[in-house]
């Protein structure tokens, strides 16, 4: 049996890795000053903090039905089963969408609503070519995916509050005591929902907040379990990969790799946001 493997650029996945990894990618739309963008198609990272720091309009779409089934069809003349992975359905409509959309496929294709989105959303991806190697079927990734899904946690913090303030997340008000108070909210994303986690006074402890936060799942929730460890950042690479380096340092021993933030993301946090995963390693 030939099983497809599709997601979209909410993993964090280039262009270069799906064709690398014969991963089918849907592009993440962004409307941009009035214009039409698709990440890692028409829009760089680059290109999108440009325009960002610009103060253009940026509002996140998702892909339209017709080009989702369309995808599917594309794919089905060449494989027997699809299983896609999106962003959560906590995060999104475009999960359910996609569920709806593939009753119409009596079994061909399976949505995998495992509520991740970014780093350990591409992890998953790639545990599903792991499965696939395995010999396992559409049904079964499906299943398998969704039962691991509760098993990451991700905290997020943010340089700026300019962008929660634009994107409505944080009210002026707010954003401008935070700012006049150098607070920096540190936020989760646990269960595929996106929550406030804590508010401290400036970056170094909002950095560290989150690598204490870290610390204590694997001594508490992950306890005697193997883990990964994944840093994501937005904007500046260079920065990005001193934050890298700085949770391989606090983590010595652990497998640790770092990431850009997925746009969707960094458009409601901008440039200089960290993040920190904690995965339970997947196993079978």
């Amino acid at each position: 049996m030939r099983i497809a493997v599709l997601t979209d650029t909410n993993s964090g996945i280039t262009v270069e890795e799906a064709e690398k990894h014969s991963i089918s990618l849907i592009p993440m739309p962004f409307f941009i000053d009035g214009v039409l963008y698709f990440e890692g198609f028409s829009l760089s990272q680059a290109e999108f903090f440009e325009k960002q720091a610009a103060d253009a309009e940026i509002s996140t779409s998702q892909p339209s039905p017709a080009d989702v089934t369309s995808k599917w069809d594309e794919l089905l003349k060449d494989y027997d089963q699809i299983v896609h992975i999106p962003m959560s359905s906590g995060l999104s409509s475009s999960c359910e969408s996609a569920k709806a959309m593939a009753l119409d496929y009596e079994g061909r294709v399976f949505v995998v609503d495992n509520k991740r989105i970014s780093v350990p959303m591409k992890e998953s991806v790639y545990n599903a070519l792991e499965l696939i190697q395995q010999g396992f079927d559409g049904a079964e990734i499906k299943r398998i995916l969704e039962e691991d899904g509760q098993n990451a946690h991700v905290f997020i913090t943010v340089s700026t509050l300019k962008y929660l303030k634009k994107g409505g997340r944080i009210t002026p008000a707010a954003a401008a005591i935070g700012t006049a108070l150098n607070i920096k909210p540190v936020l989760q994303i646990d269960g595929g929902k996106l929550d406030a986690f804590a508010k401290v006074r400036g970056m170094k402890q909002a950095e560290q907040k989150m690598l204490d936060a870290v610390r204590k799942e694997l001594e508490e929730r992950y306890a005697g379990e193997t883990c990964l460890i994944r840093a994501a950042y937005s904007g500046d690479p260079e920065q990005g990969r001193e934050w890298v380096k700085k949770v391989a340092d606090a983590f010595p021993g652990m497998e640790v790799y770092g990431d850009p933030l997925a746009l969707s993301i960094a458009s409601h946090t901008g440039p200089g946001a960290y993040g920190i995963t904690c995965i339970k390693k997947f196993k079978v």
